[in-house]
């Protein structure tokens, strides 16, 4: 049984080989699995696709992809579905939070006839920001997303090679792989899993960034138009209701006066709704002519230690190198 281990990476320098080596050891004690990485460089500051290079100099299952751009985690992740070929693809993280330790609880979990299984974190070693936005992020992806009440999903996950099949097929620009999840299948799990603390820096992602994944979402569901129609409807109910009521209480008192105060606070509330309003339908047509205009998810620049074969699929590698020479295969 193969497992492909995708892996986006940032500013990971210092992290990558410690992840990658931890996870190989893991598999050494499960004869019946054999894995391969997949490691996409998106961008990074640091030397983080040198460290990679040399660990596929070193190990024949270790893949490099580095991207031409700081595209994005799910983006990077989409970049190495595409690459990935294995029965089970593992997704999780570069800086140990996720940890190789855990990895087969996910396995043994996905091998019960799941689809999709995903690490529930026991207790989250995160910042509070991080923590507040992940529980923002549990409801909104609950309503906007579909995600089933009972699943919390992560970045530890495992899909099987079916799913990976239709999740490729998606190529909008702005992927949140979550989502495209919850639309292929509905077997998903739990496992618990413990999540350990980050061993170097800390997190890339930051308020803004955190925002743009989360308007994500928009390209998955038409539930804010559907809110933004329900609030126009109640507005004008409540607008011509109270309109009403004035002109019973003009016409019973004539000497009652104009409210300007309770006229200006109306005027600003409904003027905000009317910006929201406008404000979701601009996401939704920025979304659709980026689109239509053919921007990329993801834009290679060189691979290492990868080779292709029949339009473009990556071939499956032997387990272990056999000689010494080595060489960027594909681009």
């Amino acid at each position: 049984m193969l497992v492909s281990i995708v892996i986006p990476c940032y500013n990971s320098e210092k992290t990558i080989r410690k992840v990658t080596e931890m996870v190989m050891a893991e598999f050494e004690g499960h004869p019946d699995y054999t894995c391969d990485f997949f490691l996409v460089n998106d961008y990074s500051r640091d030397d983080t696709f040198g460290e990679i290079r040399k660990l596929a100099e070193d190990y024949e299952n270790v893949h490099g992809i580095n991207l031409m751009r700081n595209f994005g985690q799910h983006n990077a992740l989409m970049a190495a579905l595409n690459y990935a070929d294995g029965d089970y693809i593992l997704g999780m993280d570069d800086d140990m939070q996720t940890h190789p330790s855990q990895v087969f609880k996910l396995l043994d979990k996905i091998s019960e006839g799941y689809d999709l299984v995903y690490g529930r974190y026991e207790k989250k070693e995160n910042g509070s920001l991080k923590n507040l936005t992940s529980k923002f992020n549990e409801v909104s992806s609950r309503i906007l997303l579909g995600r089933p009440k009972e699943i919390v999903s992560s970045n530890f996950w495992v899909i099987t090679k079916a799913v990976r099949d239709e999740v490729i097929l998606y190529k909008n620009f702005n992927p949140y792989v979550d989502g495209i999840f919850y639309r292929t299948t509905s077997r998903i799990a739990n496992v618990t899993v413990e999540h350990h603390k980050r061993e170097y820096g800390k997190s890339n992602y930051t308020l803004k960034k955190l925002m743009n994944l989360w308007l994500a979402y928009f390209n998955y569901s038409v539930i804010p138009l559907r809110i933004s129609a329900y609030m126009g409807a109640i507005f004008a109910a409540l607008g011509g209701f109270f309109a009403l009521v004035t002109i019973i209480r003009k016409l019973l008192d004539p000497t009652m006066p104009a409210g300007w105060a309770s006229l200006i606070c109306c005027l600003l509330f409904f003027s905000g709704t009317i910006l929201l309003v406008l404000g979701i339908l601009g996401e939704y047509i920025g979304k659709l002519i980026l689109s239509i205009n053919g921007t990329p998810q993801y834009i290679v620049r060189e691979t290492v230690n990868i080779r292709r074969e029949d339009g473009g699929k990556p071939a499956v590698p032997a387990r272990k190198r056999e000689s010494a020479d080595f060489g960027e295969e594909g681009k």
